[in-house]
């Protein structure tokens, strides 16, 4: 390209390859995806650094594992002064934009909740904090319904921020106040409490009130497309780095009109390991097991569902696919009307996976599965040939990647690997590991402590380490693609499991920090 590329990345949330058309689903309706990924780079073995919203966010946007930015789980806000790359491209010329769900912030309040599972928390953190107050609150649910939230000039290097705070029918955020001005209260619509009806067998599952013009899906894709048309008219000489964030297929499942129906859950597919007995798993898995369809006690904790309560969520989850791909087929047809497809490399990924049945499970928390740590990644750069690649890359390597599509300079700190080169010759590996980092405040395996997982996911293999737990997860991936047989503990697994934790400790010393950066040699 003879200027600076505009750069539009589009992201989905808990979404995995496996649940559209070009990664190989035929039931879920996905062409507009479909036809990207014809158009792009597909990236088949990408991984996150955390299978939770927060941390890979914070991640993708930093470039560094979040036991480096500190945004270990979800309820540690990203820090205000961590670099990012759209601050990078920010000052080296880029309008910056994020329209959609960001999640680099807390999206709720819940000290109750915190002091319960953290009885003996210090009032004093290790580090000093010297943030004004509130600095933590721009994403915050009851902020935006009390009032309209003015986002700051520099936003983790967004200059322009319109917020859809939430999920499913559930969000507030700057959506909120557009569906007001549309003439829709969402107080009165939105939540299982509002809905038309409420799904019987299946959780997380209703038929929602808010209608197809006012769900957030709709008003990601509208904000989008003013976005892209404004640059277009107005800031033509400029080039944008613009991030449009879906909060769907998240639970709960609650797709708007014709999506509600859209598919039947008697068409639904089976997962080929959902009735695995987990007679060598870890222990979360086994009590999950023992409560198949017992109703949860919160919304977001993992579960083990019924074969019927599998299918009415995974119909309800696939009409929430299909109408993103819709709203993304409408954003790319704006971005071609605007004259500007030429001039814009697209970036397409998740956050995160789903269980989304595999292995009994659903949703995800605590569980390395590949369902929850393999995501999409297709990168669409104008000049360059379609193809498939294999090798091994992560969320990790999206901000080094930008920098570089963008011709920006990195800076210290910053870790994962510049998958440009890979857009000419896909079979280049830049590494022959994923680290995945996991912490939670609860005690998610009963160790007596807060969980802390690491897993190492190579070619040949998978190893997941618990602290406090003797027991872990070992699967050759090459014999045993869809982890049913666990080898940790194994004599017939000793030597991979002693290879694999070699290879474990390397990569966490390798991904140790390299920032700050250094004032003298003294």
């Amino acid at each position: 390209m003879a200027k600076r590329p505009n750069i539009l990345m589009i992201i989905m949330d808990q979404h995995r390859p496996d649940l559209m058309g070009y990664g190989g689903n035929s039931v879920v309706r996905t062409p507009n995806l479909d036809r990207l990924a014809s158009q792009s780079m597909n990236f088949e073995n990408a991984y996150v650094a955390n299978p939770i919203c927060m941390p890979n966010r914070s991640t993708m946007f930093t470039g560094r594992m979040p036991s480096l930015h500190g945004s270990r789980y979800n309820g540690i806000p990203l820090d205000a002064r961590a670099q990012t790359f759209p601050r990078v491209l920010k000052n080296a010329g880029y309008h910056t934009a994020h329209i959609g769900k960001c999640h680099l912030q807390n999206m709720g309040s819940s000290p109750e909740q915190l002091a319960k599972a953290l009885p003996d928390l210090p009032d004093q953190d290790a580090r000093h904090d010297d943030l004004t107050d509130g600095w933590d609150r721009y994403e915050d649910v009851q902020r935006h319904e009390a009032e309209w939230v003015d986002m700051p000039d520099d936003y983790y290097g967004f200059s322009q921020v319109d917020l859809s705070v939430g999920h499913s029918d559930g969000c507030t955020g700057h959506y909120y106040h557009w569906a007001k001005a549309k003439g829709f209260d969402l107080a009165d619509l939105r939540g299982a409490k509002n809905a038309i009806e409420v799904s019987d067998p299946a959780v997380h599952v209703w038929r929602t009130s808010v209608p197809e013009e006012v769900y957030p899906t709709a008003y990601i894709t509208e904000r989008t497309q003013d976005y892209i048309k404004t640059h277009a008219a107005e800031r033509a000489d400029a080039p944008f780095f613009a991030v449009c964030s879906y909060p769907d297929p998240h639970h709960p499942f609650t797709p708007p009109g014709k999506y509600f129906d859209m598919f039947d859950p008697a068409d639904m597919p089976m997962p080929e390991t959902f009735n695995v007995a987990h007679e060598n798993s870890t222990p979360q898995y086994k009590r999950m097991l023992k409560k198949r369809g017992q109703p949860l006690r919160a919304h977001v904790n993992p579960f083990s569902p019924t074969e019927a309560e599998y299918r009415e969520m995974a119909a309800r989850a696939y009409g929430m696919i299909a109408m993103v791909d819709d709203g993304i087929g409408r954003v790319l047809k704006t971005l071609e009307e605007s004259g500007l497809a030429d001039d814009t490399i697209v970036i397409f990924t998740t956050d995160h996976g789903d269980m989304f049945g595999d292995h009994g499970m659903m949703l995800k928390g605590a569980m390395h599965y590949d369902g929850c740590i393999h995501v999409p990644l297709l990168i669409k750069a104008p000049g360059k040939e379609a193809g498939v690649s294999q090798s091994l890359v992560g969320s990790l390597d999206l901000a080094a990647t930008a920098l570089s599509l963008a011709g920006a300079e990195g800076y210290q700190g910053l870790q994962g690997h510049d998958l440009t080169p890979l857009l000419d010759d896909p079979s280049i590996t830049p590494r022959d590991s994923v680290l995945i980092e996991e912490d939670q405040v609860h005690d998610m395996v009963h160790t007596g402590k807060s969980l802390r997982m690491r897993t190492l996911v190579t070619d040949a293999a998978r190893l997941t380490v618990y602290d406090g737990l003797v027991h872990g997860e070992l699967f050759d991936r090459v014999n045993d693609p869809n982890e049913m047989r666990n080898l940790y503990g194994q004599p017939e697994g000793a030597a991979l499991q002693a290879e694999m934790t070699t290879r474990l400790a390397q990569a966490m010393m390798s991904h140790a920090d390299h920032s700050p950066r250094p004032t003298a040699f003294a």
